[in-house]
């Protein structure tokens, strides 16, 4: 059976667009996306400044700061999936630098993550977290990337 999986990728403005399409493709990103999820759907992935990701984490998470990755699920049932998953573009480029990672490394486990996430996984709990993580790992190996919670 074929998933009907429809990805919406946006970016806030031409420099944000660069610096993703100098990490990965598009299509590219669709296919993390793909890989993550067998449900049928519809995705939108925003890549944001600063700004923007500040604005969206004060407003729905009450935290007045920027952070990597930012996912609203509209709905989750057995078969299908719709959400929006916004990835803060400067923030990742820190992260990225600060743990060694290439961009393109650290935006592939942010994807995956934040997709995770719009599929009802959390990692709050520990139990919950080791579950997510392992997922994440397994998903990455198989798109061709190292675990990303080894130092």
């Amino acid at each position: 059976m074929q998933t009907k999986l429809t990805i919406d990728v946006q970016y806030a403005s031409p420099a944000i667009e660069n610096v993703i399409n100098q990490a990965a493709s598009a299509t590219l990103i669709k296919k993390w996306l793909k890989a993550t999820t067998t449900h049928h759907g519809m995705l939108t992935l925003r890549f944001v400044n600063a700004a923007e990701g500040k604005k969206l984490n004060l407003g729905f998470r009450k935290k007045d700061y920027a952070t990597n990755v930012l996912t609203f699920p509209y709905e989750f049932s057995k078969n299908t999936v719709l959400a929006d998953i916004i990835v803060c573009v400067p923030v990742i480029q820190k992260e990225a630098k600060e743990q060694h990672k290439t961009l393109k490394a650290h935006l592939a486990h942010l994807i995956v993550h934040g997709c995770l996430h719009a599929q009802g996984h959390d990692h709050e709990a520990k139990q919950e977290a080791q579950k997510m993580e392992a997922l994440e790992v397994k998903i990455l190996k198989k798109l061709g990337f190292a675990n990303p919670y080894l130092a």
